[in-house]
């Protein structure tokens, strides 16, 4: 349920920019992020630091796309927001304290040379997709950078996600492999 709570505003975000533009598009996606927070917090009575993060960014990277009527804004917020999550990995493991290992940490445990490979293949990931990002958005339509952003995003973050979750399992202790 939660994970489908997350996808509801970037679903609200396309509908509305296949339906209409761009600008009411953002305007949906900042309201649809905010209650989308709401609904979080009073299912579960927390907000995790990544959605609050990416509301900050949605409202105000969305916001000076409704103000200053310029779409830029909207398609930077993307490469801010994985490069802040790319950044956030790395710091957090050179402080010795990986985000991922205190995600995860709690049902799996692994040696910290995987936690170690999972963060860098995780701040990686973030990093090309900040990169890709960039290029789509100001080198191709805004169509492109629309679909891109909706469902090539997604799915490659599907597909790492799955990719992960592989390599984790071939890094269980072996006792846990065979439960």
């Amino acid at each position: 349920m939660k994970q489908l709570l997350d996808f509801i505003p970037l679903i609200i975000f396309f509908v509305l920019y296949k339906a209409f533009d761009i600008y009411i598009a953002t305007s949906a996606l900042i309201v649809a992020t905010a209650v989308q927070l709401s609904v979080t917090y009073a299912l579960y009575k927390k907000i995790e630091k990544m959605q609050q993060i990416t509301f900050l960014m949605v409202a105000i990277f969305g916001g000076m796309t409704v103000l200053l009527h310029d779409d830029d804004f909207i398609k930077w917020k993307v490469t801010i927001i994985y490069t802040l999550f790319a950044l956030g990995l790395i710091v957090s493991h050179l402080i010795g304290k990986s985000a991922i290992k205190s995600m995860l940490g709690k049902e799996l445990a692994l040696p910290d040379r995987v936690w170690a490979k999972l963060t860098w293949a995780w701040a990686f990931f973030f990093s090309l997709c900040a990169l890709l990002n960039l290029y789509v958005a100001f080198k191709l339509p805004l169509d492109v950078w629309v679909n891109f952003k909706v469902f090539g995003l997604l799915a490659a973050t599907f597909v790492f996600t799955v990719f992960s979750g592989l390599y984790i399992y071939k890094q269980l202790p072996k006792e846990n492999n065979e439960e």
